[in-house]
């Protein structure tokens, strides 16, 4: 009882440090976001000081935060939910229960959460899954993928394209009534990652007989290599995302080396022999030049770390790594951006790729939005833009699958 009143008053005393640091003027609910984010920073900053004092590491303070959010498989009158196994990666179905003649869409959902938190069970994503499954008339699956720092890279994505595989099979799309032909697989931050690596890997598998017709990246994260694109320095210390948690989280996803967090917030994580990948996440050429402002292009150092790590190399944890030849195969694209989000230049940079290869892209920029904003659609976690970007998402399925 001591420790939870002890935990009780630091978190207010820390919630009320946190409560004036200034957000953009533009913000919708103002004030319901400035207490968003100062309860999003105290408990971050709550992690890190135990996880300093050795009570607990930071992951496993904010991953009991995320897991009193998880959701019973409920079904209401319009969508049966259930939770099942695709092989033995967990999934959540939703099903409609009205009668179609005709085969089914479907919506393979990869849920974000920086690669360690989370899951399809959330209250926000669950929701989401579940009134996508309504308006559409559509099937859904929630892909609930291991997470870091248990299961490193490429654990998320092995799963993730496992699940996908295995909806694929005839027996299992005829199982669900779907139609082949019209599945998207969509998802948002690191499950925008997943997704669009994920789809690479599809449609130039020539064993994969079903294609995916469109994929969705919502604010999607889509390269590590360099750490000091002008969204980090703009966003470094974002609205709920900072620039230090987003580069902790990723070094938890991609390896234990505890130097790695270091080198990667000087810019200085990459081996020499990465020195032609920075082609692929040049932001002097691939950045509208409203984005790049009056920012100066630092190039990365390369070769200062002592540690082996090919997943820093690796185009399935960086989608923007692929080169033209398995870009220009990939499926007419949707991709949502937010101007307050430290991972913004990532989902441009790749509009720009993906057009230059003549992919079809749709993107959608949001002036006013930041990253994470899909979490805050149910009460009390509720914002008016959590359910805008919701609206657009649905529309242009609607539209396009």
């Amino acid at each position: 009882m001591g420790f939870k009143a002890l935990c009780f008053g630091l978190f207010c005393v820390l919630f009320a440090s946190h409560i004036y640091v200034p957000i953009p003027g533009n913000i919708e609910e103002y004030w319901k976001v400035m207490a968003l984010d100062a309860a999003a920073k105290t408990c971050t900053f709550m992690a890190l000081c135990f996880e300093n004092i050795g009570i607990m590491r930071y992951e496993e303070f904010i991953s009991m935060i995320f897991k009193l959010d998880y959701t019973q498989p409920l079904s209401d009158e319009y969508v049966m939910v259930t939770d099942t196994a695709f092989t033995d990666i967990p999934v959540r179905l939703y099903l409609p229960k009205r009668k179609s003649e005709t085969p089914r869409r479907a919506v393979i959902y990869l849920h974000g959460g920086a690669y360690c938190f989370g899951s399809c069970k959330q209250t926000a994503f669950d929701f989401l899954n579940r009134w996508t499954a309504n308006k559409l008339d559509a099937v859904v699956v929630g892909v609930d993928y291991r997470l870091a720092p248990q299961h490193l890279f490429p654990a998320q994505f092995e799963d993730s394209i496992a699940a996908v595989k295995f909806f694929l099979q005839d027996k299992i799309l005829t199982k669900y009534g779907v139609d082949p032909n019209r599945i998207c697989i969509s998802g948002d931050s690191s499950g925008g990652t997943l997704t669009a690596a994920v789809t690479q890997e599809l449609q130039n598998d020539l064993e994969v007989n079903h294609k995916i017709k469109i994929q969705v990246l919502l604010y999607p994260h889509l390269q590590i290599i360099d750490s000091y694109l002008p969204s980090h320095r703009e966003n470094e210390h974002g609205i709920v995302l900072t620039r230090d948690i987003a580069i902790k989280l990723v070094s938890l996803y991609l390896s234990k080396d505890e130097t790695l967090p270091q080198a990667m917030k000087r810019n200085q994580h990459m081996p020499l022999e990465s020195r032609h990948l920075f082609k692929f996440v040049n932001w002097t050429t691939l950045l509208p030049k409203k984005y790049r402002k009056d920012h100066v292009y630092t190039e990365p150092v390369l070769g200062r770390t002592n540690y082996s790590l090919p997943a820093l190399m690796d185009s399935r944890a960086s989608p923007l790594l692929a080169n033209d030849s398995q870009l220009q195969n990939l499926p007419s694209t949707y991709i949502l951006t937010c101007q307050y989000d430290t991972v913004r230049d990532d989902g441009l940079m790749y509009v720009s790729r993906l057009r230059n290869v003549g992919v079809q892209v749709v993107h959608e920029h949001i002036e006013d939005g930041f990253h994470g904003a899909l979490s805050y659609m149910r009460s009390p976690l509720y914002l008016r833009l959590g359910l805008r970007i919701r609206d657009i998402y649905i529309s242009w399925l609607d539209k396009n699958l």
